[in-house]
């Protein structure tokens, strides 16, 4: 007996937590409670039904958690019960968001209490307080970077009065990429969900120098009005998804569709991701959040190369060859050609040449002879400093069109009248309303036309899978290279003045000129890959060229141009073309097109259209 009492002592000190018994009726509410959804990041399924998007097994704890959010909600009301002895492993520890949740609506105060040690610090380390949503610019030479890109900034609560933001943290979800794939394999199998997404949280100072600094992009940050509670209920989500695989997608499950999931937790009611089925392009998230009423206030901050262009604007030819000048040789600065120079002028020449320097050795290893150079043009520059910087800050991308464009236009085609009826997918090209987007840029992915000739005759005109152009001007400083590439299906002159549909892929190089403040002249050398039953090969390839003038003019962006093939089998094709459009609103343009071609197979055809134009999401 008495061998038997201090064990009955020892299991009276025991609490044995049990989940509560909770109505099935209940549970079944809070399954389908929208929140849970989010938090279990459920889509309807194809067939009805629940899909997770999640692509990891991992991160539900029932077996067919993935499809059936009741049963997700059911086993982690169980797990929540488990033995804090678990320590960091209880699934309280790991499942913060779940659990402050269920904790609300179920009123579950006998839950045990694991002390959550590692979560703790990664909470206080972070310190959340409020959010910003990032939007880095488009950036052509990058695949997945071409419709730019979002991540979240989590802000601490002293930011301003300390000016700590180099201290805060930077969410951000993209594709995870092993090995090194080249440019075509990544854009391919991005658009298959060839890669798995993950969320990552660092340090905004990396996430800052990453795009403004080494990829030249302008940032444009948009404090948004969640309050700490909202940030902190976000944040707590963010640490259940450490690790967590996601299938990702360029146009529709990518970086700005996730993270319009996480501002649906973090204010449960709004409805963002509702609005994408189909795709997700980073402006157009933007814009359904500043719609959504999320927005306080914008700010930007531009890039290195348009700090430096912004620089160098006011100095003439001469004054410009004496930046290139002080960029190659810093002891430049004691000539006395240089010196004879007002001291207003030198300021400015000295600070575009430190800038300038700093453009060219971006991303490269830090030498002694830049390092020298640098610090011997900014003691130049503290004892004769430049005016305050002021770049103007461009058109809210925003503001600009939407990316999807449904078009309706009439013609003739020589004799023959026609309908064209046509879709965009995305999202923008040299003669669209240009306000919110980069001049000489160009990107539209997925286009199909289809026109109605006389007499109810029908045919596929065109359909481009992509067609990419960055026509960035060359000047005294920077000297870029201008770049196109297109593939897809076309319509091409046949014999007897027949159109061929042949499948094509080409693309050029060159360079751009600014000519004065709304013009842009352009020449390309060019080379295409074609299949056309007419020729003998299979395949036939051509060399040609690309030139003409584009010319933002107060009715809208006009543009001029001339281009030509020339087939290894004697086949010689030209083309003349002017497209004017009218800017009728943001969401509406009016284009006419007028085109002459040309071919040794037939006689010149000529073309007109007049074209109305729908941006719509």
């Amino acid at each position: 007996m008495k061998r038997i009492l201090p064990y009955f002592a020892l299991c009276s000190c025991i609490t044995v937590h049990a989940a509560p018994h909770v109505p099935a009726e209940r549970l079944q509410t809070l399954a389908n409670d929208p929140y849970w959804i989010a938090l279990g990041h459920y889509e309807t399924g194809k067939l009805g039904g629940w899909r997770s998007y999640v692509d990891d097994a991992g991160f539900f704890l029932a077996e067919d958690g993935p499809g059936n959010p009741a049963a997700e909600l059911n086993a982690t009301l169980k797990a929540l019960y488990e033995p804090a002895s678990l320590g960091d492993k209880h699934p309280q520890c790991t499942y913060p968001a779940r659990t402050r949740w269920l904790h609300q609506q179920l009123q579950l105060n006998d839950l045990p209490q694991p002390a959550c040690s590692e979560f703790k610090a990664w909470y206080a380390d972070v310190n959340p307080h409020s959010t910003v949503l990032v939007f880095p610019a488009a950036y052509l030479n990058s695949p997945s970077s071409m419709f730019g890109h979002t991540l979240l900034r989590i802000d601490q609560p002293d930011i301003h009065e300390n000016n700590t933001v180099m201290l805060s943290y930077a969410l951000n979800f993209g594709a995870f990429i092993e090995g090194a794939d080249n440019s075509i394999l990544y854009a391919w199998k991005g658009l298959m969900g060839g890669y798995p997404g993950l969320f990552a949280l660092v340090p905004y100072r990396e996430k800052l120098k990453e795009y403004s600094r080494l990829e030249n992009r302008d940032l444009w940050e948009y404090r948004l009005n969640l309050t700490p509670e909202e940030t902190g209920r976000m944040v707590e989500h963010i640490w259940e998804l450490k690790q967590v695989r996601f299938d990702y997608y360029f146009f529709d499950e990518n970086c700005s569709y996730r993270l319009l999931e996480l501002l649906e937790i973090a204010r449960p009611g709004i409805e963002l991701t509702d609005q994408f089925p189909i795709t997700a392009i980073p402006t157009d998230t933007v814009r359904a959040v500043k719609h959504a009423g999320l927005v306080e206030s914008i700010d930007y901050r531009p890039s290195r190369e348009k700090e430096l262009l912004a620089r160098a604007a006011p100095l003439d030819s001469d004054e410009q060859q004496w930046v290139l000048r002080l960029a190659k040789d810093e002891k430049r600065l004691d000539d006395p050609a240089f010196l004879t120079l007002p001291a207003p002028r030198r300021a400015l020449i000295q600070d575009a040449a430190f800038r300038l320097v700093r453009y060219r050795t971006t991303g490269e290893s830090r030498t002694r002879e830049n390092a020298s150079r640098s610090f011997e043009l900014l003691q130049s520059i503290n004892r004769n400093p430049p005016p305050e910087l002021d770049v103007a800050r461009p058109d809210l991308p925003e503001e600009g069109h939407e990316s999807r464009t449904w078009q309706l236009g009439v013609g003739s085609r020589e004799d023959r009248a026609f309908v064209e009826y046509g879709l965009r997918m995305a999202y923008h090209d040299l003669n669209d309303n240009l306000s919110g987007f980069p001049a000489g840029a160009q990107i539209e992915i997925l286009q199909a036309k289809l026109r109605q000739y006389e007499n109810n005759h029908w045919q596929l005109q065109r359909l481009d899978l992509a067609t990419i152009r960055s026509l960035t001007p060359r000047g005294e400083l920077l000297k870029p290279w201008s770049w196109q590439v297109a593939g897809g299906l076309e319509r091409v002159l046949g014999e007897d003045g027949d159109e061929r549909l042949v499948s094509h892929l080409n693309g050029g190089v060159g360079g751009s000129w600014q000519l004065g403040q709304e013009a842009l002249g352009f020449a390309l050398a060019t080379a295409r890959v074609e299949h056309n039953e007419d020729f003998a090969p299979f395949i036939a390839t051509a060399a040609g060229f690309n030139t003409g003038l584009l010319w933002h003019n107060p009715m809208g962006p006009l543009s001029l141009e001339a281009s030509g093939d020339y087939f290894h089998n004697g086949e010689v094709r030209r083309s003349l073309s002017l497209n004017q459009q009218w800017e009728i609103s943001r969401s509406l343009g009016l284009r006419l097109s007028a085109q002459r071609e040309f071919s040794q197979l037939t006689a010149p055809v000529n073309e007109v259209l007049l074209e109305l134009k729908w941006y719509h999401y």
